[in-house]
């Protein structure tokens, strides 16, 4: 159930659902998500935001009175507010994480059914599946990082049914990123649930084979993007989307591919992002044949492969999903610049150090902003250029910077 409150009335626990207002008088990326962090719900009570929407059923309702107000804020100075109750907060994370624990069983049922009948032949129903995105998008837009971190702990013996999981949830997360309408970007979801199917063509000695393929079994391989576009061209409920990501997820920019070699915008923009949901689950995934690498592993070469992937398309995946490759310049929404950095050593995050103003070009005190899916109130906006920011030894500084040492000094 909805119901509209003033930014007063807000407190931790809540889900917001929107924002009353033009996008840019309130401080976060998303308009949807739970308010868990007090420095968010400082930003919020600092804004500009007349009323927020939010859903009583996805997290607690509005307070009885009104909470301890914040200071106004003036990035990048820090937030300090009065502590806030945490009880309600962990057990709407505890609620979130059985609902995804269910959302991935029945989508794993789901998936596995569905795969069995293509290996015999049987015509896939796209709209049959539609609910499976419904459920993956609702646990998405619930807790993004809670749900795309647990689909990518996957065993081996399952890894084809979750696989699809994972890159339906990536698709989803990605495609709210860019700002596409619901409807594309469960369009964008049904994609990702079904861009492996043709390999149910492909004998599964192959496809778990833990040596190298050889020739012949490759090219077997790459043959399935148009074995799964012949099942699904004439079942019910496909999109375009869902036909372009099952034929062309495995197109490179630099047009080295296959089936085709297409270069550029010759890729659609649904098979530029199931490229990069594709790869990135296959890297963070445990196979038969190797370890998963870490999130922050995996993208940070993802980062380095030239001519793979859709350059602009991959910075807004890794910004969703909390991951920056180490080293990388970033600009704040605070119009800070900063160094993205590992947060902690599991390597499943990232941290940003803020040193510098952009507004006036000057240094400023270290700082690290901890990066979230859930729309903080200062992330991520753009990936810098280091040489036109002045920082011609970039190396040389981010090895400063990356040892808690001031940029200058």
């Amino acid at each position: 159930m909805l119901r509209r409150i003033a930014p007063s009335q807000s407190r931790m626990g809540m889900y917001i659902q929107g924002f009353e207002g033009s996008w840019f008088s309130h401080p976060f990326w998303r308009t949807r998500f739970l308010l868990e962090r007090p420095e968010d719900l400082a930003a919020l009570l600092a804004s500009d935001v007349a009323a927020v929407v939010i859903d009583v059923e996805r997290g607690i309702g509005p307070a009885d009175s009104a909470p301890p107000t914040a200071a106004a804020i003036t990035p990048p100075k820090r937030i300090s507010i009065v502590a806030v109750p945490t009880a309600s907060v962990t057990d709407a994370a505890k609620a979130d994480r059985e609902r995804a624990r269910k959302t991935i069983a029945r989508s794993k049922r789901v998936m596995k059914g569905v795969f069995d009948g293509a290996r015999l032949g049987n015509p896939v129903d796209a709209e049959a599946v539609m609910p499976v995105v419904e459920d993956i998008s609702d646990a998405v837009d619930r807790n993004p990082a809670m749900f795309i971190d647990m689909a990518r702990l996957k065993s081996k013996d399952e890894y084809t049914y979750l696989h699809s999981v994972s890159v339906c949830a990536l698709m989803v997360n990605l495609a709210r990123q860019i700002g596409l309408d619901e409807p594309v970007v469960r369009s964008m979801g049904l994609a990702g649930l079904l861009h492996d199917v043709g390999k149910m063509a492909v004998p599964d000695e192959i496809l778990n084979k833990p040596g190298r393929l050889s020739e012949e079994e490759f090219a077997l391989v790459r043959t399935h993007p148009e074995q799964g576009h012949a099942m699904l061209e004439n079942g019910g409920g496909v999109t375009q989307e869902v036909l372009d990501v099952s034929l062309l997820h495995h197109e490179k920019i630099d047009g080295t591919g296959y089936p085709y070699g297409l270069k550029g915008d010759a890729i659609s923009l649904a098979a530029r992002m199931g490229a990069i949901c594709d790869v990135y689950d296959a890297l963070t995934s445990d196979r038969q044949y190797k370890q998963g690498w870490t999130p922050l592993k995996a993208a940070t070469e993802m980062y380095g492969w030239e001519g793979h992937f859709d350059r602009e398309l991959l910075f807004k995946f890794f910004r969703g999903i909390g991951i920056v490759p180490t080293g990388v310049l970033v600009r704040m929404r605070s119009n800070r610049l900063g160094i993205a950095l590992p947060d902690g050593s599991k390597e499943t995050r990232s941290k940003v150090r803020v040193f510098h103003c952009a507004l006036e070009r000057v240094p400023l005190t270290l700082e690290d902003i901890f990066l979230t899916s859930s729309g903080g109130s200062d992330h991520i906006v753009s990936e810098e250029d280091p040489v036109h920011w002045g920082f011609a030894d970039w190396r040389t500084l981010s090895e400063r910077l990356s040892a808690g040492r001031a940029a200058r000094g």
